[in-house]
């Protein structure tokens, strides 16, 4: 259901997309691919000079290649548009860390340790940020779980409390009713 309509009158300013792929590889790995787009409607004055209405601000790409575990085996980024060029790009190689890391429980955290400020790109890091459930949405139904393993998920949103109603119907082994819930 989509929003309900606003209240007051608008202008469209800006808009940021962000599209995530994940692709089953030949060779066994996934790759994850993700895209940041960065778009006013309108001309708007960039350092670089005036940008056309349209075209993007920012066009950033980021691919992770990862295994049935969530390991990054490679990870590659590449900046297509941005405001200061070849200055923003320099820091594309840097995203080359993430290899070793797992997406799982504290990717969030480790990512803020690589990237975090100077040692990244705001909007790459952004885009990454979002790749962590797009690699595990790939994988799902891909990598059979163990029954004796409690799935990462729980506990991970609203929904997967361990003491609601979808973990006690979907993973009952591991649902824990509050104190005095049957």
């Amino acid at each position: 259901m989509p929003l309900p309509p606003p209240d007051v009158p608008r202008e469209h300013i800006h808009s940021r997309n962000i599209t995530l792929r994940g692709y089953r590889r030949t060779d066994g790995l996934y790759d994850i691919e993700g895209r940041l787009q960065d778009l006013r409607p309108m001309e708007v004055k960039m350092p670089r000079g005036m940008l056309p209405a349209g075209e993007p601000i920012h066009d950033m790409w980021l691919r992770l290649t990862i295994d049935l575990q969530g390991h990054i085996v490679a990870a590659v980024a590449s900046t297509d548009a941005s405001p200061f060029g070849a200055s923003c790009a320099s820091i594309n190689p840097d995203y080359g860390k993430l290899v070793g890391v797992r997406i799982g429980p504290g990717f969030r955290a480790k990512v803020r340790s690589l990237f975090g400020g100077l040692a990244g790109c705001t909007h790459l890091t952004e885009l990454l940020m979002t790749m962590g459930t797009a690699a595990i949405q790939s994988l799902a139904g891909h990598v059979p779980e163990p029954e004796d393993v409690r799935p990462f998920s729980l506990d991970g949103c609203h929904a997967l409390d361990s003491s609601g109603p979808v973990v006690k119907e979907f993973h009952p082994r591991w649902y824990r009713p509050k104190d005095g819930a049957a």
